[in-house]
């Protein structure tokens, strides 16, 4: 069985790089083909920016602008996710409670990684949610356990927001999720990279959406 999972392991690597299992040993033309397929990726996941920002730039936005309103009442985030959806989840938790710089950190917490903490907040402060945010992340949109913990988080009041490749899977047929934003690719890099793009976009609109406007200037 481990064998078979190697070689299944192997042959997935070999599809992705076929360049570093070549039998030449033409350096040059390595090189191109690294060169080639590095061009290649920039041009998907460029193509597949572009087509997220086109089709779903203004609810972006407006999804930030519902997300300051909900920091503003003291409301918290919680980020979710499978496998490397989870460590997206926790980058993204990351991001808005630890920004660097000048940027104002913000109360957000990955429910894989940070469970200390949140754990502590549901035993002391409640789980009630009404201010709260929930944001999920998944590549196929298919994960039966964010189907369920965006159903509760609706249930609860939150503001739920959820992140899909593919077609969106079942999230897309989910009432419960006020904004999902599904990078169309069958790529898992792509749709993560693409993934990224949307909640670094979210996280700036949404501090910007927090800075009061400064007195105007005549």
């Amino acid at each position: 069985m481990a064998r078979q999972e190697n070689q299944a392991g192997a042959e997935a690597m070999e599809s992705l790089y076929p360049f570093l299992y070549s039998d030449t040993s033409d350096l040059p033309a390595v090189l191109d083909q690294v060169r080639a397929s590095s061009v290649a990726k920039i041009e998907e996941i460029g193509e597949l920016r572009r087509a997220v920002a086109a089709r779903d730039g203004t609810r972006i936005a407006d999804c930030a602008r519902q997300a300051a309103a909900r920091f503003a009442a003291g409301g918290r985030l919680f980020a979710f996710g499978n496998g490397g959806s989870a460590t997206d989840a926790a980058q993204l938790a990351t991001l808005f409670l630890h920004p660097g710089g000048d940027a104002h950190p913000l109360p957000a917490f990955g429910l894989g990684s940070d469970t200390a903490v949140v754990t502590a907040l549901c035993n002391d402060i409640g789980v009630d949610g009404r201010n709260d945010i929930a944001v999920g992340l998944s590549t196929s949109g298919n994960s039966a356990n964010l189907v369920r913990a965006f159903d509760e988080a609706s249930r609860r009041g939150m503001l739920t927001i959820g992140l899909a490749g593919y077609d969106g899977g079942k999230m897309a047929e989910l009432d419960s999720i006020d904004y999902l934003f599904i990078a169309p690719s069958t790529s898992i890099h792509r749709i993560q990279e693409a993934q990224t793009t949307v909640y670094q976009v979210l996280w700036e609109l949404t501090l910007e959406a927090l800075v009061p406007p400064g007195p105007s200037r005549r």
